[in-house]
């Protein structure tokens, strides 16, 4: 018997986990329907890139910030930068 590194992941576990990696930065309904979306194949990492609009800039931007734990000036600056220059995708 092969030790669970050997073990590649089904399809539908691949899936799941690309989708998982696109739907950062989303939360609540929006990730609800962006996952069910991408999971039945409907949106894929292929997908032309579509613009982010400045609320999910903003909840991508939080996130990040949140999870370096910046505080005051050093926050402000990483939130100004982050907010133009943006990734096109979510």
């Amino acid at each position: 018997m092969t030790g669970p590194a050997a073990k590649t992941p089904t399809p539908q576990q691949q899936r799941m986990s690309d989708c998982n990696k696109q739907a950062t930065g989303k939360k609540g309904d929006d990730r609800k329907a962006f996952m069910s979306s991408c999971l039945k194949g409907q949106t894929t990492a292929m997908a032309a890139p579509t613009k982010m609009t400045q609320q999910q800039k903003m909840t991508s931007c939080n996130a990040d910030a949140k999870t370096k734990a910046l505080k005051g000036a050093d926050r402000k600056t990483f939130m100004s930068s982050c907010l133009k220059n943006a990734p096109a995708t979510p």
